[in-house]
């Protein structure tokens, strides 16, 4: 049997950008305070992390850095994907050198492929490391679903160990389809309590960039059987979840963050500045909260 990489909520954690590019030393701080606040595990260089807009070698010293200042306290996962499987397959390379924990690795985007070129992608990038992977299936993003017979094969693999899952409708089928030990996680803060009640093992996470204890607690209720106290919170998080992501992700939380004096800077085009009646939505969802006055 594999053992999951974490149980519960991992942040996918937001990159603070300055002129000079990564803020090395205000990573540190949100570093600090996820620890601080008990989260199970770190995401960094995802979607939410603009892995997008980071050269490799940004890319790579980012995850080193998150690496070093961890130091284990939690896992470390490290965003790899590429549309470019060569791409991919040299990402993962270099982030296992530096340290990561394991890896995660979206569906091949734009050029996109078929079912069989996801396995053929995904298994490529699962044979040139020993780290274990966890898949992303975000098809808004991506236009491309991992379906689930696919992902039920991808599941043999021995470091394919689990799937970040935005398809909240095919998750019975892929828990069915796949591996008794292979972790199905939710790929988006709205689908997380149901995605557990099928099975799942808890969440990569917006928001816990902002209240990570809070997330994390919904998923420990739950898991502890406490189904109403996990559904209280889901229910609390709600309007607070929805207003970060009035705009593309990650343009609402930075702006949450920056409300909340966390000062992580704004993002990296072709993202752009939060608008301005967005701006009010949020800061109203942080005072409802309890965040900001």
């Amino acid at each position: 049997m594999r053992n999951p990489i974490f149980k519960g909520a991992a942040t996918a954690i937001v990159t603070p950008f300055d002129k000079d590019g990564v803020n090395f030393e205000k990573l540190a701080e949100l570093l600090e305070f996820q620890v601080k606040e008990g989260i199970d595990a770190i995401v960094i260089c995802g979607t939410t992390g603009e892995a997008s807009t980071m050269p490799d070698e940004e890319h790579v010293a980012t995850v080193k850095f998150t690496v070093e200042k961890i130091n284990k306290r939690v896992p470390v996962i490290a965003g790899a994907g590429s549309n470019d499987t060569h791409h991919a397959v040299e990402l993962s390379k270099k982030l296992e050198a530096v340290g990561a924990d394991a890896l995660l690795t979206v569906s091949p985007y734009y050029n996109k492929t078929t079912q069989r070129g996801l396995v053929a992608h995904f298994n490529a990038c699962a044979n040139a490391v020993k780290l274990p992977f966890i898949l992303y299936n975000v098809p808004s993003r991506t236009a491309l679903n991992i379906a689930p017979s696919t992902l039920g094969e991808l599941s043999k693999t021995e470091n394919i160990v689990g799937v970040k899952e935005c398809n909240l409708e095919q998750v019975p089928e892929v828990v069915n389809s796949s591996e008794k030990d292979f972790a199905i996680y939710a790929g988006d803060d709205g689908i997380v309590l149901p995605l557990m009640g099928w099975g799942g093992l808890g969440v990569i996470s917006v928001m816990s960039n902002i209240i990570p204890h809070d997330t994390r607690e919904l998923c420990a209720k739950y898991f502890a059987g406490d189904i109403a106290g996990a559904r209280a919170i889901a229910l609390d998080t709600y309007g607070l979840f929805r207003s970060l992501f009035c705009e593309v992700n990650p343009i609402p939380v930075k702006e949450a963050m920056n409300l909340m004096g966390m000062a992580v800077g704004g993002c990296r085009l072709p993202l752009v500045e939060i608008s301005e009646a967005n701006r009010n939505l949020v800061k109203g969802a942080l005072v409802a909260y309890g965040l900001i006055k």
